[in-house]
């Protein structure tokens, strides 16, 4: 049998402390487990633990992560045909994970996610931030089934409420178990398909929103793989790239609403933070569109394609060599080059809106 290279027997190794760490926080909660016996689990050293993973949260978090992303690319069941339908099979589908009685031990490993949120602040505003994406997101595959009457309607508002409800049910979950029934939950949001929240697209004070600068560039990015469909996407399609901290994900938003229609919007998202605040986002993402998959038809999901990278390598090959949860750049792509960017606020904006001159039928090179 062959021998492992150094990066084979580093990633086997990772592999067996989340199995190993799985099996810890099942058994014994976050709070009272140990890191001494995750390393006994697999025959490894405190220390062999600690060089894949920085302390217990970054540890416990990649494992919450790991899981629902397995789980997001589980068989998908009957989607909804209508809003209301598909609703009602999101709740099913988040209500199934939930721990309802106190029998459901195993389910139980997520339950200290919300005190590792509130612990700090800055991860509080990546997980609000985060949910705001999440919004974004079920927001536009619920206007895609059933378009708003209005011009410039949306549904954010709406899936607001909707994950509001999702995310109160869980925690309600964790403090009374027995209480929560999965029926009213399911039906509670069906209904919340037809609530009226007066809700329309806020366009961007412009203003105060600095133009794209054009430029000419050659554009050759590395594939991404996009964490909403579960497969690798193309970097190179014409329409927009933004590279989005954290703290900044609520702007994709103002790209997808500027981009044309037919553009693809792709968020490259970064964090100042890997090792915690990176499986983080991966798990918040994960735990959505494992649901949105199951719920909504393949054309209803939304057209963002969303590329989480951990380590900062496909920002740099894109031009941003230094990246933080506040970075806000973007680019805008056509024929196989960069024709604008723009790394002050509303970035998204200004570079969706940008439109590329043309001459003969192609861009302007």
């Amino acid at each position: 049998m062959a021998r492992l290279n150094r990066a084979e027997q580093q990633a086997r190794n990772r592999t067996r402390v989340l199995a190993a760490a799985r099996d810890e926080f099942a058994e014994h909660g976050f709070r009272d487990a140990k890191i001494d016996r995750i390393a006994e689990r697999v025959e490894l050293t405190r220390g062999a633990v600690y060089s894949n993973f920085p302390g217990k949260r970054a540890l416990y978090l990649s494992v919450l992560a790991e899981a629902a992303e397995r789980a997001a690319e589980a068989p998908r069941a009957e989607p909804g045909t209508t809003a209301a339908t598909a609703l009602g099979a999101l709740a099913r589908a988040w209500v199934s994970r939930l721990p309802l009685t106190d029998s459901d031990e195993p389910l139980r490993i997520g339950a200290a996610l919300a005190p590792e949120v509130l612990a700090d602040e800055p991860t509080r505003r990546s997980f609000a931030q985060l949910m705001r994406l999440d919004a974004v997101l079920l927001g536009l595959a619920l206007e895609a089934l059933e378009p708003p009457r209005e011009p410039g309607g949306r549904r954010v508002r709406v899936a607001e409420t909707v994950l509001t409800t999702l995310y109160g049910a869980a925690q309600t979950v964790a403090v009374a178990p027995g209480f929560v029934d999965p029926f009213n939950v399911i039906r509670a949001c069906e209904r919340l398909a037809d609530l009226d929240l007066d809700d329309t697209w806020p366009l961007p004070h412009v203003a105060h929103i600095r133009s794209a600068t054009p430029v000419d560039e050659v554009w050759d990015p590395p594939e991404g793989f996009d964490a909403i469909r579960r497969r690798p996407v193309s970097l190179a399609d014409d329409g927009v790239v933004t590279v989005l901290g954290l703290h900044r994900l609520e702007v994709v938003e103002e790209a997808l609403r500027s981009a044309p229609a037919d553009a693809a919007v792709t968020a490259v998202v970064v964090t100042g933070d890997p090792a915690e605040q990176a499986p983080m986002a991966r798990l918040v993402v994960a735990d959505l569109c494992g649901c949105l998959r199951q719920a909504f038809p393949e054309e209803a999901w939304p057209r963002l394609r969303l590329v989480f990278d951990d380590s900062g390598k496909t920002a740099a090959a894109l031009g941003v060599p230094t990246v933080e949860d506040t970075t806000e750049v973007a680019f805008r792509v056509a024929g196989g080059r960069v024709v604008a960017r723009s790394g002050d606020r509303g970035a998204g904006h200004a570079v969706g809106s940008f439109a590329p001159a043309r001459q003969g039928g192609g861009v302007r090179r």
